[in-house]
């Protein structure tokens, strides 16, 4: 498989693989696992011990603000069927009641919900967020008052047989007009600028990027405690690396005390067992120590290793409960020789961040669905990012996010919820501060992918834009709160006060931690990217990236780009006169010399193709050169990974979850084992040599210029071998041992040659592991019959089983982005140059699983798949920005 191939299915575990979370197994002493009877009395009364969901059987109910002050008051009917954990435009959603584009203003309505409750006894509900200014009433009477969506409550109840528990979710509008302490300054993103009186998330009130759809109701889980005599309430577990031993620690409190004398705790993590102490009627702890821990790794660096850990309860029969897995892995700040910079070191190993800033899997719920996450997991990882961070602006995500990274081998950056305002300072915002945050690490704290937690987003980039000088614009939240709170609760992961900081102006590229545009809205030359001397970008490279033709056609209804429903998702910052479409036609003019305007309006299909193309392209060089041998960025995260509606807008990834060409233009640039270029004008052409693995690689380098893309008149080749971790700088000049223009710099006559390549293959195999391309000229000139020949193959599991099918690609000529149209698969590959002669293999993985009657049969062997899955026989098109034509298959 190629290395920038975007092919989930390249996971075996795919996207119905069982999360490694908390789940429960238990067999009775002396059982077996066919014991059916006395197992599955065991595994019942397991369930019992963890708290119960109250996820159905739910209704919601909207009404004018201050309609109704009690449940008491409510009408009888309006009332929708209800999803917990959910929210009103999911419950409406659901319906066929949200109009997406045009929703009603959630936030400035009530909104009701009720369930009825049975049983008996004493319980304990756990709210685990409710958004955001709620109420809990219970049997009429109101228990619970919440001032912020990201607090847990827990609210001691008493059943007796039947009883109604109701949520009201009041509007915004009073909490907006409160008195707190004047802002220095109100920022343009965020609509109205009094919500930073209000701890809800930004999404939903960001005009000109985000869709209005402003949370309201339970959108975490809401949780019943009390039942069985060992259920239990808090498991709090944490690693850390003791020289070369992990040791996990372990704090389980019951909801019922205990008689400690009669109840026997072990813990394990792997096959290393310890005893568990308890430390009062209540409370059991202990730790475990693994020697020779295996360490957790990005999975660019080594593989994301994790222990299944394990609770063995002992009280009259012995019953096991599986806690889930965790990590063992160090993490540091490098700052650079000057002490200026920022990167991140992992296990002492020096960490590459790049990736993207993550949005929502799914705006409507704040939530979505383990398929909509792990299709973002996986293409990310795919795609060689190995960071995401959930910014400011967004939301804490829920534990499966976190677990999923943990999986998946991805980093995550944490800001707190807190972007761009100038918070209030008074001691009931503070102590709402605390609780989210203590909450939110005490629930994290098992996660070893969480890398980074910064206090938030753009804010003391907005004070200083405002003018204000260092000493005016701090905020003790971000400089003793904050960071205090981190040292108690996760010392182990490094925090930064903003992002971004560091410099005489705290948005400064060549210090700290960046958010950089200068190759993007400011429409800076390539060449700024290394002219900026980044240090780390948080935030980078924002473009209106065009989906492909499926989801404009169906989703969007359009692929005119001045048509309304396009411009409506195009993003745009408030109050510019330009847009993101405008940024991406800047390049397209500057770096292929088209008109866009006389383009789009002459040829759209070319428009469209073109707009893909430049952005893959600015993605990969950009990339490229902050990853080169000498550069000082220790990470890039681009801005953003998904989109949160169909259409042109800024993530890699669209509405849909299909990748877009900019994804596998970073796909291209981003691998653990890459090649790349570097222009260096009159010094010619520069290759890196890059391998971020644990291991030494041995491969062969060709180098190799074309004229006509397809006249060979230069080429060289050379061994190479690459110490683990390391890169490498090789002057292609030095390669060759004779002059050559490769850049055309200096211009003695006609350009010799159209494209540069380089191929590095591994020395075994022969396979190519990564390939470069340069072209001097990278101007659109004419386009010509590629000599291009397709043919369709069935794909084959480990097992020899044909299960889908891939296109066998090949050329006369080189061809400049290629791209592959079929109505019901995407490409694996997509959006890559292909040299000549060359025989190219791209996975076709299907759009919609089991759509047609096919001729192959997925295989029971891969668990993407079912087994009684079939595939329709591919049929669509090969374009390449450089032939004269589509050429069709199928």
């Amino acid at each position: 498989m190629d290395v920038s191939t975007l092919d989930p299915a390249a996971d075996e575990g795919g996207a119905d693989r069982p999360l490694a979370a908390p789940a429960i197994s238990e067999v009775a002493s002396g059982g077996t696992p066919d014991a059916s009877a006395e197992t599955n009395d065991a595994l019942a009364l397991s369930l019992s011990l963890w708290p119960q969901r109250l996820d159905t059987g739910w209704q919601c109910l909207s009404t004018p603000p201050h309609a109704y002050a009690s449940p008491a008051d409510l009408p009888a009917q309006g009332w929708l069927p209800a999803q917990v954990p959910g929210t009103v435009a999911g419950a409406r959603r659901a319906a066929g009641l949200l109009d997406f584009d045009h929703p009603p203003p959630f936030a400035f309505d009530d909104h009701w919900y009720r369930l009825t409750l049975t049983g008996t006894g004493r319980r304990r509900l756990r709210f685990h967020g409710l958004a955001t200014l709620a109420e809990v009433w219970l049997d009429g009477v109101k228990r619970l008052d919440s001032e912020s969506m990201f607090v847990a409550h827990d609210l001691d109840i008493e059943l007796n047989g039947h009883a109604t528990l109701a949520l009201c979710f009041r509007f915004l509008t009073p909490a907006l007009a409160a008195k707190r302490s004047r802002a220095r300054w109100r920022p343009r993103l965020v609509s109205p600028p009094t919500l930073r009186n209000v701890r809800t998330t930004l999404l939903g009130h960001m005009p000109g990027w985000c869709p209005p759809i402003q949370p309201a109701g339970p959108w975490r889980p809401i949780e019943l405690l009390g039942d069985a005599p060992h259920a239990f309430d808090t498991i709090d577990l944490t690693s850390r690396l003791e020289h070369e031993d992990g040791v996990v620690s372990l704090t389980l409190r019951f909801v019922h005390p205990h008689d400690a004398t009669a109840c026997r705790a072990t813990f394990s993590c792997g096959d290393h067992l310890a005893s568990l102490r308890w430390d009062d009627a209540h409370t059991l702890s202990g730790e475990v120590r693994v020697p020779d821990a295996q360490r957790w790794w990005p999975h660019t660096h080594g593989e994301p290793a994790l222990y299944p850990l394990t609770l063995q309860l002992e009280d009259g029969r012995v019953s096991a409960h599986a806690l889930g897995s965790i990590g063992f892995r160090r993490i540091e700040v490098e700052r650079g020789e000057d002490g200026l910079g920022f990167a991140l070191r992992v296990n002492d190993v020096p960490v590459f961040c790049r990736g993207a800033c993550w949005t929502s899997a799914d705006l409507v719920t704040l939530t979505g669905t383990e398929a909509q996450l792990r299709n973002a997991f996986e293409l990310a990882r795919a795609a060689g990012m190995n960071m995401l961070r959930v910014g400011g602006t967004m939301l804490y995500e829920s534990d499966l996010f976190y677990a999923l990274a943990d999986e998946y081998g991805l980093l995550i950056w944490q800001d707190f919820a807190l972007a761009n305002f100038d918070y209030p300072i008074d001691a009931a915002f503070s102590t709402l501060i605390e609780s989210e945050a203590s909450q939110f690490l005490a629930r994290t704290r098992r996660f070893a992918s969480l890398a980074v937690l910064c206090g938030g987003s753009e804010v003391e980039q907005q004070a200083a834009m405002f003018g204000l000088s260092e000493a005016k614009r701090v905020q003790p939240l971000f400089t003793e709160l904050l960071p205090a709170l981190v040292a108690r609760e996760r010392a182990d992961v490094p925090y930064v006060s903003n992002s971004p900081s560091g410099g005489v102006w705290p948005f400064s590229t060549n210090e700290g931690i960046t958010h950089y545009y200068g190759v993007g809205a400011y429409q800076r030359p390539l060449d700024d990217a290394r002219r900026a001397r980044v240090r780390f970008a948080a935030e980078c490279l924002a473009f209106a990236n065009i989906p492909d033709d499926a989801t404009l056609h169906d989703v969007l209804g359009t692929i005119h780009t001045h048509d309304p429903r396009w411009k409506a998702a195009v993003p745009r910052d408030p109050g510019a006169g330009w847009d993101f479409d405008d940024v991406r036609d800047h390049y397209l003019q500057t770096l292929y010399g088209i008109e866009p305007a006389r383009l789009r309006y002459e040829d759209p299909a070319r428009y469209l193709a073109l707009s893909r193309a430049v952005v893959a392209e600015l993605m990969g060089t950009v990339f490229a050169e902050w990853r080169r041998a000498g550069s000082t960025c220790g990470g890039g995260l681009v801005w953003q990974l998904q989109d949160l509606r169909a259409g042109a807008g800024w993530g890699l990834i669209d509405a849909t979850g299909r990748p877009k060409s900019a994804l596998h233009g970073l796909a291209h640039a981003l691998q653990p084992l890459q090649v790349t270029f570097t222009d260096e004008g009159l010094n010619g052409l520069d290759i890196h040599l890059i391998n971020e693995r644990a291991q030494t690689f041995c491969g062969e380098l060709e180098l190799v210029c074309l004229r006509d893309g397809s006249v060979k008149v230069m080429s060289a080749r050379r061994a190479v071998e690459l110490a683990p971790r390391s890169m490498a700088c090789l002057s292609a000049a030095e390669c060759l041992g004779q002059f050559f223009d490769f850049t055309h710099a200096y211009r003695f006559g006609p350009r010799p040659h159209d494209v540069t390549i380089a191929t590095l293959r591994d020395a075994a195999s022969g396979a190519i592991v990564s390939e470069a391309f340069h072209l001097p000229e990278p101007r659109l000139q004419e386009r010509h019959d590629l000599g291009m020949t397709i043919s369709v193959e069935p794909r084959h599991a480990a097992d020899g089983t044909p299960y889908g099918w891939q296109l066998a690609i090949e050329t006369k000529r080189f061809a400049r982005f290629v791209h592959i149209v079929d109505p019901h698969y995407r490409a694996a590959r997509d959006w890559f140059h292909l040299a000549p002669n060359q025989a190219c293999v791209v996975p076709l993985i299907p759009l919609a699983p089991g759509f047609a009657i096919g001729e192959l049969v997925a295989p029971a062997s891969n668990p993407r798949f079912k087994a009684d899955e079939t595939f329709a026989a591919p049929a669509g098109e090969v374009h390449a920005i450089n032939a004269t034509s589509a050429i069709f298959y199928g």
